[in-house]
C-alpha cells in the first residue's frame, strides 16, 4: 500500500491493473528488486516496442539479469561447458540470391570454413557426456563478409521463450545453492509455472536426450532469423541441419552400458571418426516465412517453444567436418560463439528469446575471454577488420595510425548495404507475454509422432524424475500439462508416478 500512496501523493496516474496488482499484494510479501534496491515491476516478460516489436536495450532488469548470471562461474562457461569442436567447410548446394546476400549462399559450389562446437548445455565441463540433457550445435562461418555464428541445438526448440527467464531456468536445472545436488524438485517447481516448457520437456526426456553419437544427430537453429536480399525484401528463416549419418539415441539401458564403458563416448567417437577419414556431413535445409504469413497459424511463429509445422523446406548447402583441432583449449575452449556474430543478409527477429541470447553470449563471451577474445586465431576473421576498438588486456592488433575515430579524414565509412531492414512497428512499448502461446499442443504432435517403444520410453524417463517430487501440487501441474498436450500421454505418466487422475484432469481443463 506504501507504492500506491507514494504514487497518489506524487500525482502519479497508475493503470487500472497496476492498482489492482498493488492492492492485492500481501502485507507481508518481500519485494522482488534490482541491484539498487529498486523495485521490480515485472520479472516475466522482456520490454518490447509492441507486440511484435525487438527487446528494448532500456529493460535494465532483463539486461542486469543476464549481465549478473554470465558472471556467476570463473572461467568455465554457465552453460555449454563440456564441448567437442571440429574443423570443416560448409558447400552451398544453389545461389540463395532471391533469399539474401549473406556470403556463404551468393553460388552453387561456393566454400566457407567453419568451426563447429558440440556440447552439453546444463552440465560441467567433467560431466559424464552420457547425461541427459540438449546439446548444442553451434557454427562459426568464415565467410568474406566477416564471421557469422549460428549458435543453435540438437532439438528443434527450447524451454522458454523469454530471455528474461533464462537465468531462472538455469539456477533450477543447475545443483541447489544450499548442498550443490541437482534436484526434480526444483527443476519441476519452476517448469510448473512455465508450460509452455511442455514441448522442449518432451522432447528432451526422449531418447533425443541422450544421442549415441555426435555425428548422429540433427542440429536446429531453434530460433526464426531474417533473411535479406539485395533488395532489401526480408523473409523470417529457420534453420535445420540434417545428418546424413542418420540419427541415433540411447534408452536408459544403454545409457547405463554406455556409462559403464565410456563416459566420454560423444568425444572420442567424434575424434575417432574424424582422424579415421570418415568426415561426417550434414545437409542444410531452411524454411522461409513471409512477413504477412506470421498470422496465419494458430501460434506465434517467433516463438522459441514452436517449430514451424507444414512448411516446406529447402536444401541450402552441405555441412562437411574433416579436422579435428591440433590443442583443444586453444580452438574449442575459447572459440566464443554468439549470435550478435551476424553478417549483412542475415538478422535476427523479434523472437524474444533470441533478442536476449543478441546480448547475452557476446557479453558472456567478454567476460570470459576478455575484450579481445575476437582476436584469437579461433575466433579471428578472415577478412580484414578495421575499427577502432583499442586496449584491453590481450590486445595484439597492429594500431600505427594516429586515428582512432569515425569519421576523420581518412577513406573509412560505413557500407550502407550492411544497414538494417526496416520493421513496420505499431503499438505499445510493453512488458507482456505473447499472443497465441498454444503450450501443449506441438508436445502433443511430438508424441504420437513417436513409436510405440519411444513413447514407453519417454514415459519411462520422465517418471522417473516426476516421481521424486515431493510437493503434490506441484507434481500435479506438472502431470495436467502433459495430459493437456494429449490424454494417453498425461493419463501413462499419472499412472507411473501414482498420481490422481481427476486432479490431472480437472487442472488440464482450466489450462
Amino acid at each position: 500500500m506504501n507504492i500506491l500512496l507514494n504514487a497518489i501523493n506524487k500525482n502519479t496516474k497508475l493503470t487500472l491493473s497496476a492498482l489492482t496488482l498493488a492492492m492485492a499484494l500481501p502485507a507481508s510479501a518481500a519485494t522482488l528488486t534490482k541491484d539498487n534496491g529498486a523495485a521490480v515491476g515485472d520479472n516475466q516478460n522482456s520490454i518490447t516496442a509492441g507486440e511484435r516489436g525487438s527487446v528494448l536495450l532500456e529493460d535494465v532488469q532483463l539486461i542486469q539479469k543476464l549481465q549478473r548470471f554470465a558472471r556467476e562461474r570463473i572461467p568455465e562457461r554457465v552453460v555449454h561447458a563440456r564441448g567437442t569442436g571440429a574443423h570443416g567447410v560448409f558447400v552451398a548446394s544453389k545461389s540463395l540470391d532471391d533469399l539474401t546476400m549473406a556470403a556463404p549462399f551468393t553460388e552453387a559450389g561456393k566454400e566457407t570454413d567453419v568451426f563447429v562446437r558440440f556440447s552439453s548445455v546444463i552440465h560441467s565441463k567433467g560431466s559424464p557426456e552420457t547425461l541427459r540433457d540438449p546439446r548444442g550445435f553451434a557454427i562459426k562461418f568464415y565467410t568474406d563478409q566477416g564471421n557469422w555464428d549460428l549458435v543453435g541445438l540438437n532439438l528443434p526448440v527450447f524451454f522458454i521463450r523469454d530471455a528474461i527467464k533464462f537465468p531462472d531456468m538455469i539456477h533450477s536445472l543447475k545443483p541447489s545453492p544450499v548442498d550443490n545436488i541437482q534436484d526434480p524438485n526444483r527443476v519441476f517447481d519452476f517448469f510448473s509455472h512455465e508450460p509452455g516448457s511442455t514441448h522442449m520437456l518432451t522432447w528432451v526426456y526422449s531418447d533425443y536426450g541422450t544421442p549415441a553419437s555426435l555425428r548422429k544427430m540433427d542440429g536446429w537453429g531453434v530460433h526464426s532469423y531474417k533473411m535479406i536480399n539485395k533488395s532489401g525484401d526480408v523473409k523470417y528463416v529457420k534453420f535445420h541441419w540434417v545428418s546424413k549419418q542418420g540419427i541415433e539415441n540411447l534408452n536408459a539401458k544403454e545409457v547405463a552400458e554406455v556409462q559403464g564403458q565410456d563416459f566420454q563416448h560423444l568425444t572420442r567417437d567424434l575424434y575417432s571418426e574424424v582422424n579415421k577419414g570418415n568426415f561426417p556431413e550434414w545437409d542444410l535445409y531452411i524454411k522461409t516465412l513471409d512477413p504477412s504469413q506470421l498470422d496465419d497459424f494458430d501460434y506465434n511463429p517467433l516463438d522459441a517453444t514452436k517449430m514451424w509445422l507444414g512448411v516446406k523446406e529447402v536444401k541450402a548447402g552441405t555441412l562437411t567436418l574433416n579436422r579435428m583441432p591440433t590443442n583443444f583449449f586453444q580452438s574449442t575452449e575459447q572459440v566464443a560463439m554468439a549470435p550478435s556474430n551476424i553478417i549483412a543478409g542475415i538478422e535476427p527477429s523479434e523472437d524474444k528469446l533470441l533478442q536476449g541470447r543478441v546480448f547475452s553470449y557476446a557479453d558472456t563471451q567478454m567476460y570470459r575471454l576478455g575484450a579481445n577474445h575476437q582476436q584469437l586465431p579461433i575466433n579471428r576473421a578472415k577478412v580484414e577488420v578495421v575499427n577502432y576498438n583499442q586496449d584491453g588486456a590481450m590486445n595484439y592488433g597492429n594500431t600505427q595510425s594516429n586515428v582512432n575515430y569515425q569519421p576523420s579524414q581518412e577513406n573509412v565509412a560505413e557500407n550502407p548495404i550492411a544497414r538494417r531492414s526496416q520493421t513496420q512497428l505499431q503499438g505499445y512499448v510493453q512488458q507482456a507475454a505473447i499472443k497465441k502461446q498454444q503450450n501443449f499442443a506441438q508436445a502433443g504432435v511430438l508424441y504420437r509422432g513417436f513409436s510405440k517403444q519411444e513413447r514407453t520410453n519417454l514415459i519411462n524417463n520422465l517418471a522417473g524424475d516426476l516421481v521424486k517430487i515431493k510437493d503434490s501440487n506441484v507434481k500435479h501441474k506438472m502431470l495436467s500439462h502433459f495430459y493437456k498436450a494429449d490424454s494417453e500421454y498425461g493419463t501413462r505418466l499419472t499412472k507411473a508416478v501414482n498420481g490422481d487422475i481427476k486432479i490431472v484432469k480437472q487442472l488440464a481443463a482450466n489450462l
